[in-house]
């Protein structure tokens, strides 16, 4: 394990940077030891088998990996490794990935990724498996330290160029401490020449509104203080381009809407021992049908003036490279047979084939998380009308 005090260690960075090449060898081993990652393997390769089976090929998988990882030797290794893991999971669980927009940015020149939130590990996956395929290096993920409590989980995710967003802090003071080395660690990595990608928001979209917040642009920017620069000068020197990532169909929706309608109801929601590991899980191995990552151009000029004015332009290109599917607009048309309240939105079609999926989705659901979970699918629609005209019907 790193140094993580960094008033013992040069490495002011260690407790929330990716594992470096030197640390390759460590994590590996501690991996290699881990049951869990052994079950887990076995139920992703071969998910239909009985618990005697995971049980009896462990040994087996231990051993094939040990012999794997005399091959690892340095990060780029692991990487180079995990991408055709990374295809065989992409193939299993979509039908079809659009990659676009990359054509308008420069090989070569380190970007700031701002994209929206809507899968724990499957957005910052699109990233780089999108610039892996374009021969381009693969960015850095930034990612909250709350998604990292089981440590095989965190090894993997640094080991993959991850690094942590610290969400707790004891004061304001140790807030504001940990926000400046969180944005000086993201400048740096773009000064050395290494990609970032970051969500426009704490905690995914699980409404389906895709909203950047200004308190991540603003973290952005705190690197910028010591060197004497604005807002708008150390935003430039960051180069930040947003991304719009789509998923025709959401593993999650499901768990996603029983969750908003529990919030909504009681006013809070609190998540179960692993629901968040079970969540990534969920997302990276679910049927997800057609899956669009559009990058879109750099924010330049007066984008830039403001974290008001740039959150504002953020969310027009998103809106702008969003493409309504199928499944949105048959959702639009259930909620308009199904629920009062959305007659006026206009939108909708109906696709027999794509209906037939939802209601089976929403067979066993109460009401009120039926009619959540078609809000969030239809929400692209929803937004582009007048959200004040259905009231509540639609928040």
């Amino acid at each position: 394990m790193p140094n993580t005090d960094p008033a013992n260690s040069a490495d002011i960075y260690a407790d929330i940077r990716p594992y470096d090449d030197a640390e390759v060898a460590a994590v590996l081993q501690r991996l290699l030891h881990s049951p869990d990652l052994f079950r887990a393997l076995l139920r992703f390769r071969f998910p239909a088998k009985p618990g005697w089976y995971y049980r009896l090929f462990s040994p087996l998988l231990r051993w094939y990996l040990q012999r794997q990882a005399r091959t690892i030797k340095t990060v780029d290794d692991f990487q180079r490794w995990l991408a055709p893991l990374i295809a065989l999971l992409l193939e299993r669980s979509s039908q079809q990935i659009d990659v676009r927009g990359l054509e308008h940015l420069t090989p070569g020149t380190p970007y700031l990724f701002i994209s929206n939130h809507r899968d724990i590990a499957m957005d910052p996956t699109l990233i780089n498996y999108s610039l892996h395929h374009a021969g381009w290096p693969t960015s850095r993920i930034a990612i909250g330290d709350n998604l990292l409590s089981h440590p095989d989980v965190a090894d993997i995710m640094r080991l993959n160029k991850s690094f942590v967003v610290k969400r707790s802090f004891a004061n304001n003071r140790e807030k504001l401490r940990e926000l400046q080395k969180l944005s000086g660690y993201i400048r740096q990595s773009l000064d050395e020449g290494v990609s970032i990608w970051i969500a426009q928001r704490e905690g995914r979209a699980k409404d389906g509104l895709d909203a950047t917040d200004t308190a991540v642009l603003k973290m952005l920017a705190l690197n910028g203080r010591e060197r004497g620069e604005d807002f708008t000068r150390t935003l430039q020197q960051m180069r930040p381009v947003p991304v719009c990532i789509q998923y025709e169909w959401d593993p999650c929706d499901v768990l996603k809407a029983n969750e908003l309608v529990t919030l909504a109801n009681n006013g809070r929601y609190d998540k179960a021992p692993g629901e968040d590991t079970r969540s990534i899980l969920l997302g990276m191995t679910g049927q997800k049908g057609r899956i669009i990552v559009d990058f879109g151009r750099p924010l330049a000029g007066d984008e830039l003036n403001s974290a008001d004015q740039m959150a504002q332009a953020i969310d027009r290109q998103l809106e702008q490279m969003r493409e309504i599917l199928p499944v949105q607009r048959t959702a639009l048309a259930l909620l308009q047979r199904d629920f009062s309240g959305y007659e006026q939105f206009s939108g909708a079609e109906w696709h027999s084939e794509v209906a037939n999926q939802l209601e089976q989705r929403l067979q066993p659901l109460a009401a009120p998380v039926r009619q959540r979970l078609l809000q969030t699918y239809a929400m692209p629609l929803l937004a582009a009308g007048t959200l004040s005209s259905a009231g509540s019907a639609v928040h």
